[in-house]
């Protein structure tokens, strides 16, 4: 069996580490040499400072094959990958594509794969925020119709698939590969020191020393939070005058924001606030140290949403709608949907920074997906 798996944009790597070491480990224990397997990077968003540590700190081998598309519009992204991808698949005929996730990488191998008439396994499956403008949503839509396989996190994506006529020998509901590498991290980051990891990461230089103390942490990066002054003003101005007041801030800032920013002219005030630490981007194992002693995190990235449900650090998600609602408090989780309205943004602030940390662990996030993965590939041959 050759399985190809294919991976786009970081958060897919932390996606794809788990299943290439249960892959490996099955093969060790049963000696199936028979099972071949590939690593297809599609290089749809590659920066050298965010992916390079990824692959050392999760220890992913070297890509196989790197499609080098790079960034561009969705529809310049999907075609390009299309393309490049196709005389791959056409040469290597792997009996299995797996692809992670909603990137437009996602997207455009799922489409080529079942146009070549080879078979689909959606890992992370099912997800859903029923919200047609985020262009992820119709990435995760077209490769679940597409899919063979389809990999679910929880009874609640497994319950959308359902709604959508999937049949249920399609449906697996095997848990979340992301906590996969949570798990297998978590020792080597409690070992960081979180002040080194600051002084070798901070970008301003006068903001003030932690030394301690407690902190929130925050990550923005979404077009709906930082493309547009109206809404990235006021969310600055929130978080220097009111978050800033209360506690230290680490702020590991994104390309995309750091250039918003800059282009707005709000880039010297971030930099200016004492107790606003901005960072450079960091690695997987760096920024779970972060978040397993965070007092509060504001972020609009899935995968951390999941990382606070099981660590239980207090999570303000800054979007409308996720597709991740097992991890909001109404269902167990750590966090609220607070939009990017600083209104809303400042009342659950305000009642959730006296929540103390509650891990929660929905059923199968055990640290296990990967092994199920592979078990239910190897069953459907």
């Amino acid at each position: 069996m050759k399985i190809m798996s294919v991976v786009g944009a970081r958060p897919n790597f932390m996606k794809i580490a788990p299943f290439i070491r249960a892959l490996d480990t099955h093969r060790r224990q049963t000696s199936a040499a028979c099972i071949e397997h590939l690593l297809v990077h599609t290089g749809q968003h590659y920066d050298e400072r965010m992916s390079r540590s990824f692959f050392e700190d999760l220890q992913i081998p070297r890509p196989d094959i790197d499609l080098g598309v790079g960034s561009g519009s969705h529809a310049e992204q999907v075609g390009s990958t299309m393309i490049a991808f196709e005389k791959v698949v056409r040469e290597q005929r792997p009996d299995w594509v797996i692809v992670v996730g909603d990137v437009n990488a996602t997207c455009a191998c799922s489409i080529t794969a079942k146009k070549e008439h080879l078979k689909l396994a959606h890992i992370e499956a099912g997800l859903r925020s029923f919200d047609l403008d985020m262009p992820e949503e119709i990435n995760r839509m077209v490769t679940d119709r597409l899919s063979d396989l389809l990999c679910t996190t929880d009874t609640i994506a497994s319950q959308n698939l359902r709604h959508e006529g999937v049949p249920d020998e399609r449906i697996k509901m095997v848990g979340n590969i992301m906590i996969d590498t949570l798990e297998a991290q978590r020792e080597k980051a409690a070992a960081l020191s979180i002040d080194e990891i600051i002084a070798a990461n901070r970008i301003n230089q006068d903001s003030a020393v932690r030394k301690n103390t407690p902190y929130a942490l925050i990550t923005m990066h979404r077009p709906s939070n930082v493309d547009q002054i109206e809404v990235l003003a006021p969310i600055l101005e929130f978080l220097l005058g009111e978050v800033c007041a209360d506690t230290p801030l680490l702020w590991p800032i994104h390309p995309r924001t750091e250039k918003q920013l800059k282009s707005c002219n709000l880039w010297a005030k971030a930099m200016s606030h004492p107790n606003c630490i901005l960072l450079s981007p960091l690695g997987y194992r760096q920024m779970l140290r972060l978040n397993m002693d965070a007092s509060l995190m504001l972020t609009d990235s899935g995968g951390l949403q999941e990382e606070c449900c099981v660590l239980g650090t207090p999570c303000l998600t800054l979007r409308w709608n996720t597709e991740r609602p097992v991890t909001l408090r109404e269902h167990g989780g750590a966090g609220v949907l607070v939009g990017n309205a600083v209104d809303s943004l400042r009342r659950e602030y305000r009642q959730l920074r006296q929540q103390t940390r509650t891990p929660q662990r929905p059923p199968l996030w055990d640290g296990h997906t990967a092994q199920r993965i592979v078990a239910e590939l190897i069953q459907a041959g």
